[in-house]
């Protein structure tokens, strides 16, 4: 069985995925951030190309079930731009779902994940989770026993947000202990929110993915670390396993409103990238790990 990337025009080979943002939104919406939704189609297009132009290939949009993902819409602007698009399946943090609708699925969550990944119309590439501030409650622990079932049926990664950067090993013991997930098939994302380079090489050590993303979100005000961040891992020899992502949830983020936006990862971060840590560490961070992190042997359930 051959490894592939499942993106929405279908499975690619991992080496044709090429430069990728790792870690973004095209489309979100939640009760939870009333008026900040992305809900513009011309507008991630506009965003796509402004990263495509810059020699972007592929973005990996973590919006979850529930989250105004408007998967349907994904294929078009794909083609439309000529970059590759993986989309999530998955659940947020409780907060950002109408009670009624929770209670409705929690039972099915495997079964919703696991068709998502291998029926749906327009098929996902990977599995959205969340964690709590510093732990894990109780309904991230329901979900990511979910997400696993979902990945063992299927191979397909689990990206997780983790709230504020905390609860990194949490997470590793339950998915990766308590529930058997491949350390491989696990993507941890916000590190850069918390800088700290100890739990970073842990998480590194145990084997999963690190990305690092949001220089979109200037009130958490860590870019300055970041490097900081992904020197230690490089020095400690885990630059295989670094991600980077934009995570572009507002429209002010996006460069079309004068944000950073998706350009900002190859135009501003890239180019010091190469020059403080060198190209090779460069172009692991932007092409090599992702095509690893998102290539699955896929299982048809």
């Amino acid at each position: 069985m051959t490894a592939a990337i499942r993106t929405v025009l279908g499975d690619i080979p991992p080496e044709e995925l090429g430069v990728c943002d790792a870690h973004d939104h095209l489309f979100i919406s939640s009760p939870a951030l009333p008026g900040q939704e992305l809900d513009d189609a011309a507008a991630a297009l506009t965003e796509l190309n402004a990263f495509a132009a810059l020699g972007g290939r592929a973005v990996v949009q973590w919006t979850p079930w529930g989250m105004g993902p408007r998967t349907e819409e994904l294929p078009a602007l794909s083609r439309q731009s000529g970059v590759h698009v993986i989309s999530a399946t998955g659940m947020h943090q409780g907060r950002h779902y109408d009670p009624g609708e929770l209670e409705r699925v929690r039972g099915t969550l495997a079964d919703l994940f696991i068709r998502e990944l291998t029926s749906a119309p327009v098929k996902a590439g990977m599995i959205k989770v969340a964690g709590a501030h510093h732990h894990l409650d109780a309904h991230a622990r329901h979900v990511m026993a979910a997400a696993a079932e979902a990945h063992h049926a299927t191979g397909a990664p689990i990206g997780v947000h983790l709230e504020a950067g905390s609860a990194a090993l949490d997470v590793i013991d339950l998915l990766c202990g308590t529930h058997g997930v491949p350390p491989h098939r696990v993507i941890l994302g916000h590190l850069s929110r918390f800088p700290d380079t100890g739990i970073h090489r842990r998480a590194a050590e145990a084997g999963v993915f690190l990305a690092f993303d949001g220089p979109s979100r200037a009130h958490h005000a860590t870019d300055w670390r970041l490097l900081d961040s992904l020197a230690a891992l490089a020095d400690a020899g885990h630059a295989h396993q670094v991600l980077l992502g934009a995570d572009t949830v507002t429209r002010s983020a996006r460069s079309s409103a004068d944000g950073p936006g998706m350009p900002f990862l190859l135009s501003g971060l890239r180019p010091r990238i190469e020059r403080e840590l060198g190209p090779d560490f460069a172009s692991a961070m932007f092409t090599e790990n992702p095509a690893r992190a998102f290539a699955v042997r896929w299982r048809q359930p």
